[in-house]
């Protein structure tokens, strides 16, 4: 954490149905009921980057457990996990939850995104969908969203910033981290993130003192103590229409805003670990 679609609600006969083709794996007796594979963590550059809460060791650190941790970064760097077995839609119930390290009055949501191994090859190289949230379609909230980020000159200085908006930032360093906030992973100069900005009218910058960072309705990672549920069903393609999915394999959790917040830095969704509900619960 930092120091620190447009849904459309569409009739069901109209939703497409992509789910009659997918081979479902089922739960066994040997089942895990958290994410047991991580196939990609590509973080943004952030406070905690090239530190050991921000890197491939950390990441690891969040397979068949809610006990992990690794920060994302800032706006747009991700995690890619999967299950061992195919996480089903239950009708009109939660069906995974994802942990993050939310406090009461501090949240920093991350949009969480599902995949059904269509194609049966057991990678993540089929389709993504958002799961919609509260905050979808709401002003502020922009689909399709890219930030390309820039290494600095110099190793303590902020890391520049440009998104397909013609907006401009930096992500600011800070005298709490003093490491270099460009992932030194990165080979070339620059690279870009795309997903789904979501409004930052949850937080409150009036008092520099106590900044606050209250959590959205629902549909968020890193937003409640304990973890935070989501529904399958509230699936979305990329014209935000919502789709049908008998289960997912797959789920990318990512840093949903792009903000500056002074001296508490960047806001980065942190990821803990993620579960199938309708086991953790046996």
């Amino acid at each position: 954490m930092a120091l620190g679609s447009l849904w459309t609600s569409c009739k069901k006969d109209k939703s497409p149905d992509i789910a009659s083709g997918p081979a479902i794996r089922t739960v066994t007796a040997s089942s895990n009921a958290y994410v047991t594979q991580l196939f990609e963590f590509n973080p943004a550059p952030g406070q905690f980057i090239n530190t050991p809460i921000a890197d491939t060791v950390a990441a690891q650190g969040t397979l068949k457990t809610d006990q992990g941790l690794v920060s994302l970064g800032a706006f747009g760097g991700y995690i890619i996990l999967g299950f061992d077995h195919t996480v089903l839609d239950v009708p009109g119930k939660d069906d995974l939850i994802v942990y993050g390290n939310a406090f009461p009055s501090f949240a920093e949501p991350g949009v969480v995104w599902v995949m059904q191994d269509t194609n049966g090859n057991g990678k993540p190289d089929d389709t993504w969908y958002e799961l919609a949230g509260s905050e979808t379609g709401k002003v502020g909230y922009k689909t399709n969203y890219s930030v390309t980020y820039t290494r600095p000159n110099c190793d303590t200085c902020s890391v520049p910033w440009t998104d397909n908006q013609g907006k401009t930032g930096v992500v600011q360093t800070n005298i709490f981290h003093t490491q270099i906030y460009f992932p030194i992973g990165i080979k070339g100069n620059t690279y870009t993130l795309t997903g789904t900005l979501l409004p930052s009218s949850n937080i409150d910058l009036s008092d520099p003192l106590n900044i606050t960072s209250t959590a959205f309705a629902f549909g968020y990672s890193d937003s409640t103590s304990g973890g935070d549920t989501m529904d399958i069903a509230n699936a979305v393609d990329k014209n935000g229409t919502k789709v049908n999915l008998k289960g997912i394999d797959f789920i990318k959790v990512q840093t949903g805003i792009q903000i500056n917040m002074g001296w508490l830095g960047e806001l980065s969704t942190e990821f803990c670990g993620a579960a199938d509900l309708s086991i953790l619960k046996k």
